[in-house]
């Protein structure tokens, strides 16, 4: 899947977005997804990384 982060899994999650009315309409937040060029196995290697792993330090960057 395109649109999930490649160190942690995170991925599109669903719900309402909901109206002081009280009307419901579905929608899809995306995780914050970066194409970063990253240290992988030795080599280096392009990825999609979200950016909590790049914040944090899970993503090593070559």
């Amino acid at each position: 899947m395109s649109k999930t982060c490649e160190i942690c899994g995170k991925k599109p999650v669903t719900g309402n977005n909901v109206s002081h009315a009280h009307n419901k309409n579905r929608k899809v937040w995306y995780p914050n997804l970066q194409k970063v060029r990253a240290v992988q196995n030795g080599g280096v290697k392009s990825m999609k990384v979200c950016t909590r792993c790049i914040r944090s330090g899970a993503v090593v960057k070559g």
